[in-house]
């Protein structure tokens, strides 16, 4: 299994960015897949997961009603729609598929 995180980039406060982690080698519908993030001298913590049998969602608190994980199938591709970004969601982001694979993180970084 490979996966291909895309869309970090540096960003000012309350903007947005959607990033992208597309799989292969495996299809990712077995599997729940979820969004990790890892800042400096910081433990990585999950952000965002769904469920592949029925799309149920999980958020950690910081991000509620802000990201937004969604994932399409078809395309082997989930997402994660990032809106209101502050400059404590600056993080590597890493994408992680079943709790086994994961990618190789892209860098979000918010700043004026």
């Amino acid at each position: 299994v490979h996966l291909v995180e895309s869309g970090g980039d540096l960003v000012q406060p309350g903007g947005s960015l959607r990033l992208s982690c597309a799989s292969s080698g495996r299809t990712s519908d077995d599997y729940a897949i979820g969004w990790f993030r890892q800042a400096p001298g910081k433990e990585r913590e999950a952000v965002a997961c769904i469920s592949s049998a029925n799309g149920v969602t999980f958020y950690t608190n910081s991000v509620k009603g802000r990201f937004t994980i969604s994932r399409d199938d078809a395309k082997n591709t989930v997402y994660l729609q990032m809106n209101s970004l502050k400059p404590e969601d600056t993080a590597v982001y890493y994408c992680n598929l079943g709790n086994i694979w994961w990618g190789q993180g892209t860098q979000v970084t918010v700043s004026s």
